[in-house]
């Protein structure tokens, strides 16, 4: 089969994300649990994530079997679609490098787990999720199909609705006030506008 240069770039892409997420999640797989939230619903949303980025991609990649719902995209579009994939990429490595051994991929508090609110932390609380939602957006310019395409896009969704809520209920069990304050100068995915700031990080 042959393939594009963006869908060429799709897979390298793939692979570098794939290799800095497995390189993190060893880590903290090996630290012990303090306290689970994970669950059905859970584990549900993540084959669901797994399916829109993973397996329809593979499917379109490997075996031609969806190239009837193939679309055009002009060259430009695929560029752009390469340089927010390298974005996702950077945004990734640097969200999992700032939250070193306190990265597990699943809903749970290590025993030695802290809060990190520096690096890229500082501005969101939530970076994986705005790595992999820069991801789906470039998968879906990267990928010209109606299904492989924009599969990310559609099964993220439900993730970071359903997700996201766990996750800060966690949060603010385990650390309570400290992390509500976190909360007040934080976006959740996007760095939160802070208009009359100084140079000090004070109110005027």
């Amino acid at each position: 089969m042959r393939w594009s240069i963006f869908e060429i770039l799709y897979i390298a892409g793939f692979f570098v994300g794939s290799v800095v997420r497995r390189g993190y999640a060893r880590g903290g797989r090996r630290a012990r649990t303090a306290v689970s939230y994970q669950g059905l619903l859970d584990t549900t949303l993540i084959i669901l994530a797994t399916l829109g980025f993973v397996a329809l991609p593979v499917v379109y990649l490997a075996t031609g079997r969806l190239d009837f719902a193939n679309y055009h995209l002009p060259d430009w579009a695929g560029w752009l679609g390469v340089m927010v994939f390298a974005a996702a990429i950077r945004l990734l490595w640097k969200s999992h490098a700032d939250l070193g051994a306190n990265f597990c991929p699943m809903l749970r508090i290590n025993e030695e787990h802290r809060l990190v609110t520096t690096g890229v932390y500082h501005y969101i609380r939530h970076p994986m999720y705005s790595a992999h939602w820069l991801w789906a957006i470039a998968q879906a310019l990267l990928l010209a199909n109606w299904i492989a395409g924009p599969a990310f896009l559609i099964c993220f969704a439900p993730v970071f609705l359903l997700r996201m809520r766990t996750e800060e209920r966690m949060m603010l069990n385990q650390f309570g006030e400290q992390y509500r304050r976190y909360m007040n100068h934080t976006g959740r995915v996007l760095p939160r506008l802070r208009i009359g700031e100084n140079r000090t990080g004070r109110f005027r």
